[in-house]
């Protein structure tokens, strides 16, 4: 079955170029639209499985939009595709109950894979913005457990999670380390897993908060 997805932006070049881009990926958009208003209508009608909306907007605000649709539509995805890289906007979407945020220059193979996390359940971030969360991240008694975790990779995995936090994607990571997209996916599993968290961007927020990103 398709990915049922719902674009809401004002800027109609985008908005166009970025349907086309998703029917490419076989991705169902079941309706583009320029506001709220006609985004809410949208959701009832259609319900999609993940909605893409824009965060300035005239007259509703993105960050509106998407809590009028928290009220009715608590669990449905909602992922903010934005040119902002503010760090209130970006705090802002996800107190408010994003599903993600993501930039609109992002390469568009990203972006097919980042909403299929999202529909796995996991938050996605852009990723320079993962050291945004890393400092609002809430520390507590679980740290020196955190610690111990960390101390569970192998000299392999942790090296995957420097490039995790360095915003890489599956394959770049598989290109700079000379091993397979499979191998890397297997490792990134393997370090959710024993870390004990569920996204790669909690795995990327670990990384920057304990100091393993790497210097650039």
């Amino acid at each position: 079955m398709k990915l049922k997805v719902i674009i809401i932006d004002d800027h109609t070049l985008f908005r166009e170029g970025l349907q086309r881009l998703l029917v490419r990926h076989d991705i169902d958009v079941t309706a583009s639209v320029s506001n709220g208003e006609d985004g809410y209508k949208a959701i009832e009608k259609n319900t999609p499985d993940i909605v893409l909306l824009d965060l300035r907007m005239p007259n509703i605000s993105g960050i509106e939009v998407l809590k009028n649709i928290r009220q009715t539509r608590k669990n449905l995805p909602v992922v903010m595709l934005t040119t902002s890289d503010d760090e209130k906007d970006l705090i802002d979407a996800l107190r408010n109950g994003a599903s993600g945020y993501l930039l609109k220059d992002m390469e568009p193979d990203d972006l097919v894979v980042a909403l299929k996390d999202v529909l796995k359940g996991e938050t996605i971030v852009a990723p320079n913005l993962v050291q945004i969360l890393a400092k609002f991240h809430q520390g507590d008694d679980t740290e020196i457990n955190i610690t111990n975790l960390i101390n569970t990779l192998t000299p392999r995995e942790s090296e995957i999670l420097e490039l995790l936090a360095e915003g890489q994607s599956n394959k770049l990571i598989a290109k700079n380390l000379g091993i397979s997209d499979g191998t890397v996916k297997l490792h990134v599993k393997s370090i959710l897993r024993k870390l004990e968290i569920h996204s790669r961007v909690e795995a990327a927020v670990i990384a920057v908060e304990h100091g393993l990103k790497k210097k650039s």
